[in-house]
C-alpha cells in the first residue's frame, strides 16, 4: 500500500466514529449556538471535532490540521505549508437541526494546494465516501464498491445544488443555455459526492463557501475521475489565508462541457 492509501485506512475510521458521535446529538437542538458569522454551531460539532483532532495529531503529528470550528474560535496553524489537514467535524449543520441526515463529516489532505485524500461520512445515512490516488469508494448498508462519475446522458444534465443555501437567479442564469434534465438539492458535501458517484454530473456553486466544506468531497469526486474548478474554468487552489472559496463549479466527465456548457471556458 501507498503512504496516501494508509493515510486513509488511518483516517476513515476516526470520521466514521465522530460521525457515530454526532448521532448521539441528533434531534437535540439544547446546545445550539451561534458563532460570529450568525451560522449555528452545536454540540455535536464540538464532539465531533473532540474526537478528531486529538487522534489526527497523534497519527500525524507533522502535519498542520485546520479545522471549522477551532478557525471560529481563533485558532489554529500560523502557516500550514504545503501539506496539511482540512478537517469539518459536521458539514450541513442546518440539514443536522433540520433532521433531514444530509449532514457530513469531512476530513481532507491537502498537498500543493490540491485534496489528495478525503473522506466524506453521512452517519445518518449510513454512507462513507473515500477517495484517493484515482480510486473512489461508497460504503453503505449494500456494502463498499468502487464509484466513478458518469457521461452525460443524451437528455442531458443532471445539476445538484444547495438544499439550505443559494440563489435561484444566479444558477439560473448560470445553467442558461445548458441542457438540463434534472435538478436535484441536497446538502452538505453529498453534493460533490453525488457527482463522484455518478448520480449527478454538475455543482455549481455561486454563493460563499469555505475549504474545509468541500475539501474532502473534492478529494473523492477527484479520485472517482471528476473535478472541481471556478466557474471560468480556471485552477481551484487550497491554502488561501483565509480559507475562502470563489465560487466554483463541480463536475463529472470533462466531455460534457464542450457538448453542454458551450457558453463556459474549458474545464479540465
Amino acid at each position: 500500500m501507498s503512504v496516501l492509501s494508509d493515510l486513509l485506512a488511518a483516517v476513515r475510521p476516526l470520521a466514521e466514529e465522530a460521525g457515530r458521535t454526532t448521532l448521539g446529538f441528533y434531534g437535540d437542538t439544547s446546545g445550539m449556538k451561534a458563532k460570529a458569522d450568525g451560522s449555528p454551531v452545536t454540540l455535536a460539532d464540538e464532539a465531533a471535532e473532540a474526537v478528531i483532532l486529538p487522534a489526527l495529531r497523534a497519527l500525524t503529528p507533522d502535519i498542520p490540521v485546520v479545522s471549522e470550528e477551532e478557525v471560529a474560535q481563533g485558532i489554529g496553524p500560523a502557516r500550514v505549508g504545503a501539506r496539511f489537514w482540512l478537517v469539518d467535524p459536521l458539514d450541513g449543520t442546518r440539514e443536522f437541526l433540520n433532521g433531514n441526515g444530509e449532514f457530513t463529516v469531512n476530513i481532507a489532505l491537502i498537498e500543493d494546494g490540491r485534496p489528495v485524500l478525503g473522506v466524506v461520512v453521512a452517519p445518518a445515512l449510513g454512507q462513507t465516501y473515500a477517495g484517493t490516488e484515482g480510486a473512489a469508494t461508497l460504503t453503505d448498508q449494500a456494502g463498499e464498491r468502487a464509484i466513478a462519475v458518469r457521461a452525460v446522458p443524451p437528455e442531458g444534465l443532471t445539476v445538484v445544488g444547495s438544499r439550505s443555501h443559494g440563489d435561484a437567479t444566479a444558477m439560473n442564469a448560470f445553467l442558461d443555455g445548458r441542457t438540463v434534465a434534472a435538478f436535484r438539492a441536497a446538502g452538505s458535501s453529498l453534493k460533490l459526492c453525488l457527482v463522484a458517484a455518478g448520480e449527478a454530473d454538475l455543482y455549481p456553486r455561486l454563493g460563499t463557501t469555505m475549504e474545509w466544506d468541500i475539501a474532502a468531497g473534492h478529494a473523492v469526486l477527484a479520485a472517482a475521475g471528476g473535478g472541481v474548478t471556478t466557474v471560468k474554468g480556471g485552477a481551484f487552489a487550497y491554502g488561501k489565508p483565509d480559507f475562502r472559496n470563489p465560487h466554483f463549479v463541480a463536475h463529472g466527465k470533462a466531455a460534457l462541457q464542450t457538448a453542454l456548457l458551450p457558453s463556459e471556458e474549458t474545464i479540465s
